[in-house]
């Protein structure tokens, strides 16, 4: 089931519906049937409504239902903004004017940074009794939501361990291997090697090997140690020699022709996830159901049978293991109803919830017990040619650091890079060019504003 991520919609709760949205969401998984909402629950009959915003695809349109059917008083208006880009502008817009957040509103971990430095527009959730359950969250997730104050302002959802899906098709065509295993043997290495390997493919097809830059450096910066900020919160950019190294090793390979240079959250209407512009693709868990959604839509649009368009996801990622993103649930301190809003998002969070979740959208879990589950059943996930994913995610899992972000790190990465990037993918701008228009982005945007 698809909804709309652009616009609002209200959820009423009938009994069969929300059967049918269980199905069609969640797929044959039997994981999450019979969970029951948080014993802490307020006990009240009053009818009241909670409103919620996330952005992306949480996963979370059959929980609504069923929540709402095992707590019939409650109301959920759920609202889902397309990218976590345009959901910190929204958050951010609407903390200014000091009106207008929902009860409930997902936090990225890319702008976690930047929402600490206003974190008492969240409630402490310790108020709520998060304390008892921080035990089920890796241990670095729950503390990244710990304001310097010793505040605990979001519930953790997901995290995005990283791996590779790619088109076994196409790997065949260019004489590559195509079967899982040997694609996860055959990638492993450092990003230079992925790029050699990227080199054999598009000299044996004359293809691009990747989508665009973007990605692909974001999954770079954040396998450093240190990224666009230091442990201690400082800019660590312009003066960073092992990421201009970086930058031009991802230059040399856009000047190989291995970019297909698609704009940002753009493929052409999905039609590039299915007609050969590119055969790889970089996957935290989270992107598993981005992916889902543009071959869906993009074959629609090309008059062809989803099911013919096969993508896989190998239990490999260039460099080591890398998180991109992950999210909280945060109770804002205008809400009316903090304890309800508390109980609704703790609820979503648990890990029956976060099974639920992955079975939807492939959020992988942050909760110890939901990892754990996925790594020991190989659940096949049909549209990456039935892929054991969350054994796979959890596998990428394994040394993951959290890294540091300072308050300006999502900027950093969309703002000023992410122009820069698009230029050195569409020609305007080589190597060095893309790298100065980074610094004065920087210094615009970030340094001086």
């Amino acid at each position: 089931m698809k909804w709309s991520r652009t616009r609002s919609a209200k959820f009423f709760a009938v009994g069969a519906a929300a059967a049918l949205l269980l199905t069609a969401c969640g797929g044959d998984s039997d994981e999450g049937e019979g969970t029951e909402p948080d014993a802490d629950a307020p006990a009240t009959d009053e009818e009241i409504t909670l409103t919620i915003t996330t952005f992306n695809q949480f996963g979370y349109e059959a929980l609504y239902e069923q929540y709402m059917e095992e707590n019939p008083n409650i109301t959920i208006e759920a609202t889902a903004i397309d990218t976590g880009g345009n959901a910190r502008t929204d958050t951010f817009t609407k903390i200014a004017a000091g009106s207008g957040l929902t009860d409930i509103v997902a936090l990225e971990e890319g702008w976690l940074g930047a929402i600490m430095e206003v974190s008492d527009q969240f409630a402490d959730l310790r108020d709520f009794g998060i304390e008892d359950r921080k035990s089920d969250w890796l241990e670095w997730k729950y503390n990244q939501a710990t304001d310097p104050e010793g505040r605990v302002i979001g519930y953790g959802t997901d995290i995005g361990p990283e791996g590779i899906c790619y088109r076994p098709d196409l790997f065949e065509a260019a004489g590559l291997p195509s079967e899982r295993d040997a694609v996860a043997d055959y990638l492993e290495g450092d990003w230079a090697h992925y790029f050699d390997v990227g080199r054999e493919y598009q000299a044996a097809t004359g293809k691009a090997w990747y989508d665009h830059s973007g990605f692909i450096w974001n999954g770079i910066v954040n396998q450093m140690d240190e990224g666009y900020y230091t442990a201690d919160g400082e800019l660590n950019v312009e003066d960073n020699a092992d990421m201009r190294d970086s930058f031009d090793l991802v230059a040399e390979a856009v000047a190989d022709g291995l970019s297909a240079g698609q704009a940002v959250w753009d493929w052409n209407g999905g039609q590039s996830f299915v007609d050969g512009t590119f055969a790889t693709f970089v996957c935290p868990g989270w992107m598993l159901g981005v992916v889902e959604g543009q071959v869906q839509t993009g074959a629609e649009a090309a008059g062809v049978d989803p099911a013919s368009v096969v993508w896989d996801f190998a239990d490999v990622f260039p460099g080591g293991a890398a998180n991109w993103g992950g999210s909280f649930l945060a109770v804002s301190e205008t809400s009316e109803h903090k304890e309800a809003a508390a109980a609704l998002a703790s609820w979503l969070t648990e890990p029956e919830q976060q099974l639920v979740a992955f079975e939807a959208a492939g959020a992988f879990p942050s909760t110890v017990e939901a990892a754990d589950t996925l790594a020991a059943e190989a659940t096949p996930r049909a549209t990456f040619n039935n892929a054991p994913a969350g054994q796979i995610l959890a596998s990428r899992a394994q040394g993951i650091q959290a890294q540091f972000k300072g308050p300006d790190d999502s900027v950093i990465q969309e703002n000023v890079f992410g122009p820069a990037l698009q230029q050195l993918d569409d020609g305007s701008l080589d190597g060095p060019g893309a790298w100065d228009a980074a610094i004065a982005l920087l210094n615009e945007l970030v340094v001086n504003n």
